[in-house]
């Protein structure tokens, strides 16, 4: 048993869960913020710094671990996977800022129906949390769930840039906000399926199951 690899495989875990825990708040706070038309851009972005810094701390962390320790395959893919998924986490941030923007940009858009992207959002912060789940507990089913719900998402995005196109009397400060933010709910999707994709690279040694 190496005890010092075992010692660097549990503080690289829980710079992962301190990612996810942050990177999910970051997440929330933007959609929130969003909703009620609070410019919060200052405070995402301090947000997604710390979320960035933890990244640079598990990429450091996994390169001693590896260079140190000669890591047989199990360790090594879950220290190859904890890379990619802080990377994931990182994005979670990203564009969580990148949606606290749109509101600068375009200031008041109270008059505009967000139905669309609350029921998006909705999906994805579900998607955040089994992510997260998906990895504490290395449960390949709720891994795979996340590919079904990642489609719930891609619908929503694809039917509003269709009603948009299609409605010449709409607001087009309401059709581009929100084709914005729709799409960076579906990029938030997507990441957190990359997530459970590595997870159960994890538990398998594969990419996908099917």
């Amino acid at each position: 048993m190496n005890r010092r690899l075992d010692k660097g495989l549990d503080e690289l875990q829980n710079i992962i869960l301190d990612m996810a825990k942050h990177s999910e708040k970051t997440v929330l706070s933007a959609i929130d913020a969003y909703k009620q038309g609070k410019n919060l851009r200052e405070e995402i972005y301090e947000s997604s710094k710390n979320i960035r810094n933890l990244e640079n701390e598990v990429s450091q962390l996994s390169v001693e671990l590896i260079a140190r320790n000669q890591p047989v395959a199990s360790d090594l893919r879950f220290i190859k996977s904890c890379m990619e998924i802080a990377h994931g986490f990182y994005r979670f941030g990203r564009y969580a800022y990148d949606i606290s923007q749109v509101l600068e940009i375009f200031e008041d858009l109270s008059i505009c129906d967000k139905s669309s992207m609350e029921k998006a959002a909705n999906q994805a912060n579900k998607m955040i949390k089994l992510s997260i789940k998906a990895f504490i507990e290395r449960d390949l089913t709720i891994a795979q769930k996340l590919r079904e719900m990642d489609e719930v998402v891609d619908t929503i995005y694809l039917d509003f840039v269709k009603k948009a196109a299609n409605t010449p009397d709409a607001s087009l400060k309401c059709s581009l906000s929100g084709t914005l933010i729709l799409r960076y709910i579906e990029r938030i999707a997507d990441h957190a399926v990359y997530i459970g994709d590595s997870v159960v690279y994890i538990i398998s040694g594969k990419r996908d199951l099917k």
